[in-house]
């Protein structure tokens, strides 16, 4: 028998993405703009650029996973790279579905550290182990967690798209 997993749900996930949009406004956080870490990310960034009522989105292409639990060894940016002339001196909210490793998160939140106002990471989910502690988490889990966007198979399969690290 598998490991219990954790169901994100699309109406759970509109819930979800509310509740933490909720939390950055009762923060006071108010972000210039919001650089989602693609793909998964750019479901939360979304979201949050509705109910925050930003419309300024970037997007950071991150690889990573490439399957469940598999992964490269290390997380690398690809192209188009976010332009830091954009970010600079922005207040910027770093936005992806799962704090897993935090290492794609690191990468990001490093790029933009010494670029910006300040920046801040908001996430639907964090695992205990991640490197990179969100100040903004929907939830907690140490289980592998089941996406909405994620959890059927591709409609078409395309041929290996990761770059040689």
């Amino acid at each position: 028998m598998s490991e219990p997993r954790e169901e994100l749900t699309w109406e759970l996930f509109g819930a979800a993405s509310r509740e933490l949009a909720e939390q950055i406004a009762a923060d006071g956080y108010e972000a210039d703009i919001i650089l989602s870490i693609a793909r998964g990310g750019l479901f939360v960034a979304g979201a949050l650029g509705y109910a925050l009522d930003v419309k300024n989105l970037h997007v950071a292409n991150v690889e990573f996973y490439t399957g469940v639990d598999e992964r490269l060894p290390v997380p690398i940016m690809l192209p188009p790279v976010p332009n830091v002339v954009d970010l600079s001196g922005a207040r910027v909210l770093v936005a992806d579905d799962v704090a897993d490793t935090g290492a794609t998160l690191k990468l990001v939140r490093d790029f933009c550290g010494e670029h910006v106002a300040d920046v801040r990471c908001a996430v639907v989910y964090e695992k205990p182990h991640s490197s990179v502690q969100c100040e903004y988490v929907w939830r907690r889990t140490d289980r592998w967690i089941n996406f909405p966007w994620s959890t059927l198979p591709p409609v078409v399969k395309r041929a290996e798209q990761v770059l040689d690290a």
